[in-house]
Protein backbone atom coordinates (compact mmCIF):
# COMPACT_ATOMS: atom_id res chain seq x y z
CA UNK A 1 0.00 0.00 0.00
CA UNK A 2 1.56 3.56 -0.84
CA UNK A 3 1.72 6.02 1.74
CA UNK A 4 -0.83 9.33 1.41
CA UNK A 5 2.18 11.60 2.95
CA UNK A 6 4.32 10.13 0.07
CA UNK A 7 1.14 10.94 -2.42
CA UNK A 8 0.48 14.17 -1.10
CA UNK A 9 4.10 14.90 -1.51
CA UNK A 10 4.20 13.91 -5.02
CA UNK A 11 0.81 16.07 -5.66
CA UNK A 12 2.08 18.93 -4.21
CA UNK A 13 5.31 18.27 -6.25
CA UNK A 14 2.95 18.51 -9.73
CA UNK A 15 1.14 20.96 -8.85
CA UNK A 16 3.48 23.75 -7.17
CA UNK A 17 5.21 22.78 -10.55
CA UNK A 18 9.00 22.15 -8.15
CA UNK A 19 10.07 20.75 -5.25
CA UNK A 20 11.47 24.27 -3.45
CA UNK A 21 7.56 25.46 -4.58
CA UNK A 22 6.20 22.10 -3.23
CA UNK A 23 7.92 22.13 0.65
CA UNK A 24 6.57 25.96 0.68
CA UNK A 25 3.22 24.76 0.52
CA UNK A 26 3.38 21.97 2.98
CA UNK A 27 6.16 23.80 5.14
CA UNK A 28 9.11 21.70 4.32
CA UNK A 29 12.42 21.28 3.29
CA UNK A 30 13.59 20.99 -0.48
CA UNK A 31 15.63 18.15 0.81
CA UNK A 32 13.03 16.43 2.78
CA UNK A 33 10.74 17.02 -0.27
CA UNK A 34 13.33 15.33 -2.38
CA UNK A 35 13.75 13.04 -0.42
CA UNK A 36 9.96 11.67 0.66
CA UNK A 37 9.55 11.71 -3.78
CA UNK A 38 12.42 9.12 -3.33
CA UNK A 39 11.04 6.57 -1.08
CA UNK A 40 7.89 6.97 -3.27
CA UNK A 41 10.06 6.04 -6.16
CA UNK A 42 11.79 2.78 -4.24
CA UNK A 43 7.93 1.98 -3.42
CA UNK A 44 6.79 1.67 -6.75
CA UNK A 45 9.93 0.74 -8.52
CA UNK A 46 9.79 3.76 -10.86
CA UNK A 47 11.03 6.97 -11.82
CA UNK A 48 8.22 9.27 -11.61
CA UNK A 49 10.42 12.48 -12.36
CA UNK A 50 12.30 13.43 -14.93
CA UNK A 51 14.88 15.83 -13.60
CA UNK A 52 17.02 18.23 -15.90
CA UNK A 53 18.59 21.26 -13.90
CA UNK A 54 16.00 23.12 -11.60
CA UNK A 55 12.96 22.00 -13.70
CA UNK A 56 10.83 18.72 -13.23
CA UNK A 57 8.75 17.19 -15.37
CA UNK A 58 6.43 13.78 -15.25
CA UNK A 59 7.94 10.63 -16.65
CA UNK A 60 4.96 8.19 -18.31
CA UNK A 61 5.34 6.12 -15.19
CA UNK A 62 4.47 10.25 -13.04
CA UNK A 63 1.26 10.53 -15.68
CA UNK A 64 -0.08 7.35 -14.33
CA UNK A 65 0.44 7.50 -10.63
CA UNK A 66 -0.90 10.42 -10.79
CA UNK A 67 -4.38 10.10 -11.17
CA UNK A 68 -4.46 7.27 -9.13
CA UNK A 69 -2.99 9.70 -6.18
CA UNK A 70 -6.00 11.82 -6.19
CA UNK A 71 -8.10 9.58 -6.17
CA UNK A 72 -6.82 7.77 -3.37
CA UNK A 73 -6.12 10.84 -1.58
CA UNK A 74 -9.57 12.06 -2.31
CA UNK A 75 -10.99 8.63 -0.96
CA UNK A 76 -9.03 9.18 1.99
CA UNK A 77 -10.32 12.41 2.90
CA UNK A 78 -14.01 11.29 2.19
CA UNK A 79 -13.34 8.45 4.55
CA UNK A 80 -12.24 10.65 7.58
CA UNK A 81 -15.08 13.04 6.41
CA UNK A 82 -17.57 10.42 6.43
CA UNK A 83 -16.64 8.97 10.23
CA UNK A 84 -16.09 12.40 11.41
CA UNK A 85 -19.01 14.06 13.74
CA UNK A 86 -19.23 16.62 11.63
CA UNK A 87 -21.35 16.50 8.13
CA UNK A 88 -18.83 15.60 5.12
CA UNK A 89 -17.50 17.65 2.77
CA UNK A 90 -18.33 16.39 -1.19
CA UNK A 91 -15.42 17.77 -3.58
CA UNK A 92 -16.73 18.85 -6.90
CA UNK A 93 -14.22 20.13 -10.19
CA UNK A 94 -15.40 21.50 -12.87
CA UNK A 95 -13.49 21.85 -15.97
CA UNK A 96 -14.02 24.49 -18.84
CA UNK A 97 -12.79 26.50 -21.55
CA UNK A 98 -11.70 29.90 -21.31
CA UNK A 99 -13.21 31.23 -24.31
CA UNK A 100 -16.65 31.48 -23.38
CA UNK A 101 -18.40 33.66 -21.16
CA UNK A 102 -16.98 32.91 -18.09
CA UNK A 103 -17.92 35.30 -15.96
CA UNK A 104 -21.22 34.47 -16.43
CA UNK A 105 -21.16 31.00 -16.15
CA UNK A 106 -18.77 31.62 -13.05
CA UNK A 107 -21.76 33.25 -11.41
CA UNK A 108 -24.56 31.02 -12.33
CA UNK A 109 -21.58 28.33 -10.86
CA UNK A 110 -21.09 30.23 -7.35
CA UNK A 111 -24.58 30.76 -6.82
CA UNK A 112 -24.59 26.87 -7.17
CA UNK A 113 -21.90 26.53 -4.62
CA UNK A 114 -23.32 29.25 -1.97
CA UNK A 115 -26.56 27.05 -1.85
CA UNK A 116 -24.59 24.06 -1.09
CA UNK A 117 -22.10 24.33 2.17
CA UNK A 118 -21.22 20.79 2.20
CA UNK A 119 -19.67 21.18 -1.14
CA UNK A 120 -15.95 22.10 -2.39
CA UNK A 121 -16.03 23.49 -5.26
CA UNK A 122 -12.92 23.93 -7.35
CA UNK A 123 -13.06 25.05 -11.21
CA UNK A 124 -10.44 25.26 -13.54
CA UNK A 125 -10.06 26.72 -17.31
CA UNK A 126 -7.61 25.59 -19.73
CA UNK A 127 -8.04 24.45 -23.62
CA UNK A 128 -10.49 21.58 -24.25
CA UNK A 129 -7.77 18.95 -24.44
CA UNK A 130 -6.30 19.05 -21.72
CA UNK A 131 -9.93 19.18 -19.57
CA UNK A 132 -10.79 16.12 -21.70
CA UNK A 133 -7.61 14.22 -20.79
CA UNK A 134 -8.14 15.55 -16.90
CA UNK A 135 -11.93 13.98 -17.14
CA UNK A 136 -10.59 10.39 -18.49
CA UNK A 137 -7.51 10.52 -15.39
CA UNK A 138 -10.46 10.82 -12.75
CA UNK A 139 -9.62 14.53 -12.12
CA UNK A 140 -12.30 16.20 -13.36
CA UNK A 141 -16.10 15.85 -12.27
CA UNK A 142 -17.89 17.61 -15.06
CA UNK A 143 -16.76 19.24 -17.89
CA UNK A 144 -17.93 21.74 -20.96
CA UNK A 145 -15.39 21.61 -23.57
CA UNK A 146 -15.18 21.84 -27.58
CA UNK A 147 -15.10 18.78 -30.01
CA UNK A 148 -15.97 17.65 -33.10
CA UNK A 149 -19.68 16.90 -33.71
CA UNK A 150 -21.51 14.01 -33.09
CA UNK A 151 -18.96 11.93 -30.53
CA UNK A 152 -20.56 9.75 -28.01
CA UNK A 153 -20.48 10.53 -24.20
CA UNK A 154 -22.00 14.04 -24.08
CA UNK A 155 -24.62 14.48 -21.05
CA UNK A 156 -25.95 17.50 -23.59
CA UNK A 157 -24.30 19.54 -27.05
CA UNK A 158 -24.57 22.95 -28.54
CA UNK A 159 -23.53 23.37 -32.12
CA UNK A 160 -20.97 25.89 -32.55
CA UNK A 161 -20.92 28.36 -35.19
CA UNK A 162 -17.27 29.10 -36.32
CA UNK A 163 -16.42 32.56 -37.82
CA UNK A 164 -13.39 34.14 -39.12
CA UNK A 165 -12.24 37.76 -37.44
CA UNK A 166 -10.16 40.47 -38.42
CA UNK A 167 -9.11 44.23 -37.37
CA UNK A 168 -11.24 47.18 -38.89
CA UNK A 169 -8.22 47.16 -41.51
CA UNK A 170 -8.68 43.91 -42.33
CA UNK A 171 -8.76 43.88 -46.44
CA UNK A 172 -5.93 45.48 -46.37
CA UNK A 173 -4.34 42.89 -44.09
CA UNK A 174 -5.19 40.18 -46.56
CA UNK A 175 -4.69 42.04 -49.92
CA UNK A 176 -2.15 40.41 -50.83
CA UNK A 177 -3.53 36.57 -51.26
CA UNK A 178 0.20 35.37 -52.65
CA UNK A 179 1.16 35.88 -48.97
CA UNK A 180 0.90 33.59 -45.71
CA UNK A 181 -2.61 34.35 -44.11
CA UNK A 182 -1.35 35.64 -40.75
CA UNK A 183 -2.94 33.61 -38.15
CA UNK A 184 -3.85 34.61 -34.49
CA UNK A 185 -4.47 30.90 -32.91
CA UNK A 186 -4.64 28.99 -29.33
CA UNK A 187 -1.83 26.92 -28.84
CA UNK A 188 -1.28 23.55 -30.52
CA UNK A 189 -4.15 21.04 -29.63
CA UNK A 190 -6.87 23.80 -29.93
CA UNK A 191 -10.02 22.23 -32.02
CA UNK A 192 -10.17 26.11 -33.60
CA UNK A 193 -6.39 26.33 -34.55
CA UNK A 194 -6.55 22.43 -36.32
CA UNK A 195 -9.98 23.80 -38.12
CA UNK A 196 -8.68 27.12 -39.10
CA UNK A 197 -5.59 25.33 -40.50
CA UNK A 198 -7.26 22.78 -42.23
CA UNK A 199 -9.43 24.70 -43.88
CA UNK A 200 -6.74 26.83 -45.22
CA UNK A 201 -4.72 24.39 -46.74
CA UNK A 202 -7.54 22.63 -48.43
CA UNK A 203 -8.66 26.04 -50.04
CA UNK A 204 -4.67 26.03 -51.19
CA UNK A 205 -3.86 29.24 -49.14
CA UNK A 206 -0.86 29.72 -47.27
CA UNK A 207 -0.86 30.26 -43.45
CA UNK A 208 1.90 31.23 -40.63
CA UNK A 209 1.40 31.53 -37.02
CA UNK A 210 2.00 35.93 -36.42
CA UNK A 211 0.30 35.38 -32.95
CA UNK A 212 -0.07 32.92 -30.08
CA UNK A 213 -1.73 32.85 -26.74
CA UNK A 214 -3.44 30.48 -24.56
CA UNK A 215 -6.52 33.24 -23.15
CA UNK A 216 -9.35 34.31 -25.44
CA UNK A 217 -8.70 38.32 -24.26
CA UNK A 218 -5.60 37.71 -25.62
CA UNK A 219 -6.53 36.16 -29.19
CA UNK A 220 -9.10 39.17 -29.13
CA UNK A 221 -6.61 41.80 -28.52
CA UNK A 222 -3.90 40.68 -31.27
CA UNK A 223 -6.79 40.24 -34.04
CA UNK A 224 -8.42 44.38 -32.33
CA UNK A 225 -4.63 45.58 -33.31
CA UNK A 226 -3.96 43.86 -36.36
CA UNK A 227 -1.15 40.86 -36.10
CA UNK A 228 -3.80 39.35 -37.59
CA UNK A 229 -7.21 37.00 -38.17
CA UNK A 230 -8.76 34.76 -36.05
CA UNK A 231 -11.16 31.59 -36.07
CA UNK A 232 -13.32 32.25 -33.37
CA UNK A 233 -17.09 31.52 -32.31
CA UNK A 234 -18.87 33.74 -33.02
CA UNK A 235 -20.11 34.75 -29.54
CA UNK A 236 -16.72 35.26 -29.41
CA UNK A 237 -16.74 38.60 -31.74
CA UNK A 238 -15.91 41.99 -30.32
CA UNK A 239 -17.08 45.56 -31.89
CA UNK A 240 -13.80 46.44 -32.71
CA UNK A 241 -14.08 42.93 -34.79
CA UNK A 242 -14.73 42.55 -38.79
CA UNK A 243 -16.47 39.30 -39.76
CA UNK A 244 -14.60 37.97 -42.66
CA UNK A 245 -15.26 35.63 -45.54
CA UNK A 246 -15.13 34.13 -48.92
CA UNK A 247 -14.91 37.67 -49.64
CA UNK A 248 -11.73 37.94 -48.38
CA UNK A 249 -10.12 34.95 -49.62
CA UNK A 250 -11.00 32.73 -46.44
CA UNK A 251 -12.89 29.24 -46.71
CA UNK A 252 -16.29 28.02 -44.82
CA UNK A 253 -15.59 26.17 -41.77
CA UNK A 254 -18.01 23.71 -40.76
CA UNK A 255 -19.53 23.80 -37.26
CA UNK A 256 -17.76 22.60 -34.01
CA UNK A 257 -19.47 21.08 -31.14
CA UNK A 258 -19.97 22.77 -26.84
CA UNK A 259 -20.43 19.28 -24.56
CA UNK A 260 -21.24 18.80 -21.69
CA UNK A 261 -19.68 15.65 -19.94
CA UNK A 262 -19.90 14.13 -16.49
CA UNK A 263 -17.43 11.65 -15.33
CA UNK A 264 -18.71 8.46 -14.68
CA UNK A 265 -19.74 7.21 -10.84
CA UNK A 266 -18.89 11.05 -9.93
CA UNK A 267 -22.26 11.04 -8.26
CA UNK A 268 -24.97 13.42 -7.54
CA UNK A 269 -23.50 16.30 -6.70
CA UNK A 270 -21.58 16.48 -9.95
CA UNK A 271 -24.99 15.34 -11.51
CA UNK A 272 -26.87 18.35 -9.76
CA UNK A 273 -23.24 21.09 -11.10
CA UNK A 274 -23.60 19.45 -14.81
CA UNK A 275 -27.90 20.36 -14.56
CA UNK A 276 -27.03 23.99 -13.27
CA UNK A 277 -24.32 24.30 -16.62
CA UNK A 278 -26.27 22.48 -18.82
CA UNK A 279 -29.18 24.97 -17.71
CA UNK A 280 -26.78 28.26 -18.34
CA UNK A 281 -25.91 26.71 -21.80
CA UNK A 282 -29.57 25.92 -23.41
CA UNK A 283 -30.16 30.11 -22.30
CA UNK A 284 -30.56 31.36 -25.76
CA UNK A 285 -28.56 34.63 -25.01
CA UNK A 286 -26.43 32.93 -22.97
CA UNK A 287 -23.69 31.85 -25.54
CA UNK A 288 -23.78 34.56 -27.81
CA UNK A 289 -22.46 37.86 -28.12
CA UNK A 290 -25.29 40.67 -28.11
CA UNK A 291 -22.94 43.59 -29.48
CA UNK A 292 -23.15 44.06 -33.00
CA UNK A 293 -20.25 43.01 -35.55
CA UNK A 294 -19.44 44.43 -38.62
CA UNK A 295 -18.74 42.77 -41.94
CA UNK A 296 -15.68 43.69 -44.01
CA UNK A 297 -16.16 44.87 -47.02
Amino acid sequence: MLDLDLLHAFVCVVDAGGFTRAGERVHRTQSTVSQQIRRLEMATGRPLFARTGRTVRLTDDGERLLGYARRILALSAEAKAALSTTAPIIPVRLGMPDDIPVASLTKAVAAFAAAHRDLRLSVRCGLSLDLEADLHRGELDVVLLKREPGRPGARAAWAEHLVWIGPADAALLLADRSEPVPLVAFPLGCLYRNRAIDALERAGRSWRIAYECPNLSGIQAAVEYGLGVGLLERRALLPTHQLLGEANGLPDVKASELCLCVRDGAGPAADALADVVAAFCATPAALLSSAPVPRAA
